[in-house]
């Protein structure tokens, strides 16, 4: 009830989701691994804590990362089809998206093949696909707005959505806690 008086009426509103625990270095004992959750609306805060595993399940939803940044999220009515990505840190990396050349429909593609690129201002890069299978969908937006890619990657900002041909391959890509220990390794 309170979460509708706040939003109701308002039409910007965002999420934060500060990160305490193993994930983030600042917290006061391991066994603190929490996300504070606060919901941003105009001058209106709600804070309440999250466990980790609530987390996962209802926000990150099961995506599936890459050793390239790209990521994919089957269908929740289809799991033979799956919509593409850059991760967060790839569009970081990349700085602001200036185009986005996407691959055509129809198209079939092997896992990791080059599919496309993004031009940002610092850098252009190359677009590959986590899995094998059909391109079914592109994002047009893009054409007009390639900078939702830095905005929304993981929403507004997807790329293309693939019949997949294999979905082993989709299981054997990195879960979000096994990319993160990725970066922190690649990092380092």
């Amino acid at each position: 009830m309170l979460l509708n008086r706040l939003v109701n009426g308002i039409a910007s509103w965002s999420i934060e989701f500060i990160f305490i625990g193993e994930k983030n270095r600042d917290f006061q004992s391991k066994q603190s691994s929490q996300i504070n959750f606060r919901l941003v609306a105009n001058d209106y805060q709600l804070n309440k804590t999250l466990n980790e595993e609530f987390f996962e399940i209802f926000c990150v939803k099961d995506y599936r990362f890459s050793e390239k940044h790209e990521w994919i999220v089957l269908d929740k009515s289809d799991k033979t089809i799956g919509t593409v990505g850059i991760s967060q840190y790839a569009q970081e990396a990349l700085g602001d998206v200036v185009y986005v050349q996407l691959p055509e429909i129809d198209s079939d593609f092997d896992q990791d093949d080059e599919v496309g690129a993004i031009e940002s201002v610092k850098a252009a890069n190359e677009i590959y696909t986590p899995v094998s299978g059909k391109i079914i969908e592109l994002n047009e937006n893009l054409s007009e707005k390639p900078n939702l890619v830095n905005t929304s990657c993981y929403e507004e900002g997807w790329l293309f959505k693939i019949k997949l041909k294999n979905s082993e391959e989709y299981e054997k890509l990195m879960d979000q806690k096994t990319y993160d220990e990725f970066l922190k390794q690649s990092a380092a």
